[in-house]
């Protein structure tokens, strides 16, 4: 343990000529130890990640409660991180929650701006979701999204799983590599039947999980399964410390900011989408002839409406 006690991240704790610590810093601390952290500190550290402006708020003990560890746990947590306890991983949180306290005029000024655009909810939401979408870009590395499609192009079958709120993701995904690959497969739970259909993978496959906070329970058990037999997962989740990017192949990030009640799925479908795309771009002539041979296809099906619309008559004024 001696070895965390040297990190620049803790100099800035204990002073010198380095800023103080922030959140962020805190945060990169997590992630360059989280492999070496047990059960149950991994479950405080990600509760602290999800959670900052609490932990700033709140003793160690309400923390704690929050989130589902002792109080020790807290204690043992910042430890593992190279602090000398709680209250050095609650500061950079409290400290970043007084600056806020301490610029009025910037929350007033919004507020103004706000109300001289007639900022609603909808407009709200709006700006969430354009900045879901940018995240696609800013949280995954230039190159990261090909490389994942050039996994996907390399694997015998392609398995999608994605359940609850995820699961339109799951089948927007399986629908499209199909229509360019057709090697895919859309897995689901019908009758408990999802471990079944994982003991059909193989190393030459390739998972595709997709899962964001609250995660369901059936999707990281699944993603733990194939890992253990030894099938390469690709994750698309909303944290690099989601139970399914732990142990994938590789793990492609999205956000999930709202100030709706639920968290959002735009995130998520950007990052499907841009996946597709790469798919295509890097498929070659395969993937071009397959999806000419689906296309003629689905028009000798009459698959798509094709009855000319005409323009509604409106009744004459009498």
């Amino acid at each position: 343990m001696k070895h965390l006690f040297q990190t620049p991240a803790l100099r800035r704790h204990t002073g010198g000529d380095a800023p103080p610590m922030e959140p962020q810093d805190v945060y990169a601390l997590i992630e360059r130890h989280f492999e070496c952290l047990s059960p149950e500190l991994r479950r405080a550290a990600r509760w602290v990640v999800r959670h900052g402006a609490s932990l700033g708020l709140q003793s160690m003990r309400a923390s704690a409660r929050q989130a589902g560890v002792s109080a020790a746990t807290m204690t043992r947590l910042a430890r593992q991180l190279g602090l000398p306890g709680f209250e050095a991983l609650r500061e950079p949180f409290r400290r970043a929650l007084a600056r806020q306290a301490e610029e009025p005029s910037a929350y007033l000024d919004r507020a103004q701006r706000a109300a001289a655009a007639r900022h609603s909810l909808l407009t709200d939401l709006n700006e969430a979701q354009v900045a879901d979408v940018r995240s696609c870009t800013e949280l995954n590395a230039p190159g990261r999204i090909e490389a994942a499609a050039r996994l996907m192009l390399r694997s015998r079958q392609v398995a999608f799983l994605g359940l609850r709120a995820s699961f339109g993701i799951a089948y927007h995904l399986h629908y499209t590599f199909g229509l360019l690959c057709g090697r895919g497969r859309l897995l689901h739970d019908p009758a408990a039947g999802l471990v079944e259909q994982l003991d059909l993978l193989g190393a030459r496959d390739l998972l595709v999980a997709v899962s964001q906070a609250p995660y369901t329970r059936e999707t990281v058990e699944a993603v733990q399964r194939a890992v253990q037999a030894g099938v390469p997962v690709l994750a698309l989740t909303d944290s690099a410390l989601s139970p399914i990017a732990r142990g994938a192949r590789q793990a492609l990030l999205f956000s999930a900011t709202s100030p709706s009640f639920f968290q959002s799925m735009t995130g998520a479908q950007a990052l499907a989408e841009a996946l597709v795309a790469a798919v295509a771009a890097q498929g070659g002539a395969d993937v071009v002839d397959h999806l000419a041979r689906r296309q003629a296809l689905l028009q000798a099906r009459k698959a798509y409406w094709e009855r000319p619309v005409h323009p509604a008559v409106r009744p004459e004024k009498s």
